[in-house]
């Protein structure tokens, strides 16, 4: 078996990054409309966004993607790195992919001198927090949101 790579997500990448994003909205038992993942896709790989992404890869098929959103931080004159989509395809899990992603997108932030990465996750998605407390260190803090509109 060869090589997992991983390199940045691109404008060609649509047609491998689609099913793994739809995979992930699965998951989390949401749906948007195709307009917004267009709009979500232009501004990962437009180049004109502080977002962008990876893609993991193997034999030319695709395993796992990982999206970011950069912004600044009131507790820092450096910008700060949120890890916003992480999803890998049920049968790259437990093989280092979703790590690899997570590096990538450390040492893209490290390159660029940000602040940190930081990124969150549903309480009921344990496997992922098995990956996570090896690389990361919990907050502590709890997330509310107020829908607008």
């Amino acid at each position: 078996m060869s090589e997992i790579s991983i390199r940045p997500l691109t404008a060609n990448d649509r047609a491998a990054w689609e099913p793994l994003w739809q995979g992930y909205l699965t998951f989390y038992k949401a749906s948007l409309t195709p307009e917004t993942s267009d709009t979500t896709f232009a501004r990962l790989t437009g180049g004109q966004e502080p977002m962008g992404g990876f893609i993991a890869e193997r034999d030319g098929k695709a395993l796992g993607i990982v999206n970011y959103v950069l912004h600044r931080t009131t507790w820092s004159q450096k910008e700060i790195c949120y890890l916003q989509d992480l999803f890998t395809s049920e049968e790259a899990r437990g093989h280092g992919v979703g790590r690899k992603l997570i590096e990538a997108v450390r040492q893209m932030a490290e390159t660029k001198g940000l602040f940190r990465v930081y990124w969150q996750t549903h309480e009921s998605n344990l496997q992922a927090q098995e990956l996570y407390d090896k690389v990361a260190q919990k907050s502590g803090f709890i997330v509310y949101r107020q829908p607008l509109g």
